[in-house]
């Protein structure tokens, strides 16, 4: 399949910025102003067009405020950087961009740039805009100027793209990347911790509208169109489709705000009402036991058992929380478990309790029935990988061979 490279090339468009000329149409400062709503910038290497709105503390986009007030020490430790939780809210800068292409090479430009950050614990966000490619330096300069107070980057998958893709274009125009140093908080790692398991998409605005209740409005289009949408405007001059185009990068940078806040306040207190589905606590559990914060995680994992599961993802989390008890010293929490679900045909649970009767309460023929058990079990079933099947029939034989032999040796 050709590439999006490959397509601008058979119609004529350059992927990078040279050669690219500037909107013939004479009147397009003015026009894009009129538009836009937005206003030229000076910058040390030039002028560029910039877009800026202001969200007031108050302000709640869906279901969450924007202001992030929730700690961030377990977010910290999730991200394994412990900067973050040091920092006040003020030197976190929310960035996005939109760009030429998704190949991330040297011929790939971020055209706009939204970037917002607390000001007063109002939300100020500016959107950097190249009406023409030469501009990209001032565009470069502006966002240095911008980001110049923070000393921390949040992005949405900007780790892979995003950040790679902006200090390229740094290099490329011998300018010195801004946020080099800078603590990062990618969201979408996070994103797919906690909602993997229930939701079908982990992309931004499904993640927007689908956790924090935030749909977008119509003036909303598909990230897919906006190359073209881009590239339509330097031939044209026409700036009205770019309306769309701020839009959605606007609404990128304030739901990352609001999401922020969102999952801060998650991991801070997981145990709050607002925590509604039983598999988000269920992934809480897991990162949790992930922290090594066991405690805490063996009672998301029991509260989420309480809550309606699929039944597959209930005995998924019936194991984990064994395996946690076991690994907490709590047997007889885990035995209670294991009986459960060995009750339901699951042979890890036999297993366990034939371990579990064999060592430490020496019951031996308790110990043997549940590895025959797990034996006939194991037998029926047709859904295991054959070297899972075979590494578990020769423990279960020489278990059984073992328990055997120390019965008749009257053990």
């Amino acid at each position: 399949m050709p590439s999006l490279a490959d397509k601008l090339k058979s119609l004529g468009v350059k992927t990078g910025t040279a050669g690219i000329l500037p909107p013939v149409n004479p009147a397009a400062r003015s026009s894009l102003e009129e538009t836009l709503d937005g206003r030229w910038l000076p910058t040390r290497r030039g002028e560029v067009f910039v877009v800026e709105q202001v969200y007031e503390t108050g302000y709640r986009h869906g279901r969450s405020p924007i202001h992030v007030q929730a700690p961030l020490a377990t977010l910290s430790a999730w991200a394994r950087d412990e900067s973050l939780q040091g920092l006040d809210i003020s030197q976190f800068a929310f960035l996005d961009t939109e760009t030429s292409g998704l190949s991330g090479g040297t011929g790939t430009y971020a055209f706009l740039v939204g970037a917002g950050r607390f000001i007063d614990k109002n939300f100020h966000l500016s959107l950097f805009f190249m009406q023409d490619p030469a501009e990209e330096p001032a565009l470069l300069e502006a966002l240095s100027d911008f980001l110049a107070p923070c000393a921390a980057l949040v992005t949405y998958n900007g780790k892979a793209f995003d950040a790679p893709l902006l200090r390229t274009r740094y290099t490329l125009h011998s300018l010195p990347c801004p946020f080099e140093g800078f603590a990062h908080l990618d969201l979408l790692p996070l994103a797919r911790r906690l909602w993997r398991a229930r939701l079908p998409s982990r992309s931004l605005k499904y993640i927007e509208e689908h956790v924090l209740l935030a749909p977008r409005s119509s003036e909303e289009v598909p990230g897919y169109e906006i190359p073209w949408i881009y590239f339509d405007f330097l031939r044209n001059g026409n700036p009205a489709p770019l309306k769309g185009v701020l839009y959605h990068n606007a609404m990128d940078v304030v739901a990352m705000a609001a999401l922020l806040q969102h999952t801060a306040s998650m991991l801070e207190d997981p145990f709050s009402e607002t925590v509604e589905h039983g598999l988000d606590v269920i992934s809480l559990a897991k990162l949790y036991e992930d922290l090594n914060r066991w405690e805490i995680a063996a009672r998301l994992y029991e509260r989420g058992l309480e809550m309606s599961l699929p039944e597959t993802d209930f005995w998924t989390a019936v194991q984990r929380l064994s395996a946690l008890q076991k690994r907490r010293g709590d047997l007889a929490e885990a035995v209670s478990w294991w009986h459960k679900a060995a009750g339901q045909g699951h042979t890890y649970a036999h297993v366990e309790l034939a371990k579990y009767f064999e060592h430490t309460a020496r019951d031996l023929e308790t110990a043997l029935h549940h590895t025959q058990t797990a034996m006939r079990d194991l037998g029926l079933r047709t859904n295991l990988p054959a070297y899972i099947k075979k590494h578990w029939q020769a423990e279960l034989e020489q278990r059984q061979a073992r328990l055997l032999r120390k019965m008749n040796l009257g053990e």
